[in-house]
């Protein structure tokens, strides 16, 4: 089984809108659509549509809280969540012909430290079933800082694969315990290292800066440009054909739930790093975010390339 981690949970509303934003102007709908969302659920819709086992848990609460859960009945998904205080958060992406997609991300209720104890127990108990686990996105006010140090502490001496995906204090942090994986983007990798980046070469300086500091696989979000990966075997980059984008949002998520699809299933590095990409890909041509055809992803495969760089 994987699990996916998600201490900032929200309901996801995507307006969908015919006309153009105009600032200070009542705006009209077109369509609206209501997902559980946070990153590491948009993980594990990924995961189940690759037709494995997943388990999702994380921090929910109030009214919110069971209405994502009611969301999650309805795709399919288990999960195991603590139960906490506060509200969980809504967050709103605004999707229209001249700006695409524009995000408002509430940050989240208070988390005590009682809740926070609570929740690392019931992980735990649930890392013993996993053979895979993802670390993704925020944490709420209140949590600690080095929480995610400490789940992929725990997974690591469980003898179990971790992939963290997150960026700032919780990254620089978290790389400390040494994940299986990471996948930053080159905004996070900026943040990172307090720099800039203005092409792939420094893209592949700084992703290997992660690796040698233990991390297995290193994995960096190009966008448009597919994937980079650095492990034992080499550098290499994953690129996808030209496609019709649709919504960009989940793209990185989609990304994290193929590699741990990958590992599950002891896929070679190159293997691995094309499936993602094929299905980060196929997401970017979905409305839908965490989403992707099954027959357009088959396509994509096909037309990957991976280069040793």
């Amino acid at each position: 089984m994987i699990t996916t981690v998600t201490l900032n949970a929200s309901i996801d509303k995507a307006y969908y809108m015919d006309l153009a934003i105009e600032n200070g102007q009542v705006m009209r709908v077109s369509s609206c659509r209501n997902s559980a969302g946070g990153k590491g659920l948009n993980v594990a819709r990924i995961i189940k549509l690759c037709q494995e086992d997943v388990l999702a848990t994380g921090l929910v609460g109030g009214y919110n809280g069971n209405y994502l859960e009611s969301l999650l009945n309805q795709d399919g998904i288990n999960y195991d969540f603590e139960h906490v205080q506060g509200e969980t958060r809504s967050c709103i992406n605004i999707l229209d012909p001249q700006y695409g997609s524009t995000e408002y991300l509430e940050p989240g209720c208070l988390i005590d430290s009682i809740e926070e104890k609570r929740f690392i127990e019931r992980f735990k108990g649930l890392v013993e079933k996993s053979k895979i686990v993802t670390i993704s996105g925020s944490v709420p006010k209140g949590v600690s800082k080095t929480i995610y140090q400490q789940l992929v502490t725990y997974v690591k001496e469980q003898g179990k694969q971790v992939i963290l995906d997150t960026s700032g204090e919780l990254l620089k942090i978290g790389l400390k315990a040494k994940p299986t994986m990471v996948k930053p983007n080159q905004d996070e990798l900026e943040m990172l290292f307090n720099t800039k980046i203005n092409d792939l070469n420094d893209v592949i300086i700084y992703a290997k800066k992660i690796y040698e500091m233990g991390i297995e696989n290193v994995v960096v979000s190009l966008g448009g440009d597919g994937a980079l990966l650095v492990c034992q075997e080499g550098i290499f980059q994953g690129k996808p054909p030209q496609i019709t984008v649709v919504n960009t949002v989940g793209c990185g998520d989609s990304m994290v739930g193929a590699f741990a699809v990958a590992l599950k299933r002891d896929y070679s590095k190159q293997e691995a790093l094309k499936y993602a990409v094929a299905i980060a890909s196929a997401n970017a041509m979905s409305s839908s975010t965490g989403d992707f055809e099954p027959e357009q992803c088959k396509q994509l495969l096909k037309e990957i390339k991976i280069k040793q760089l």
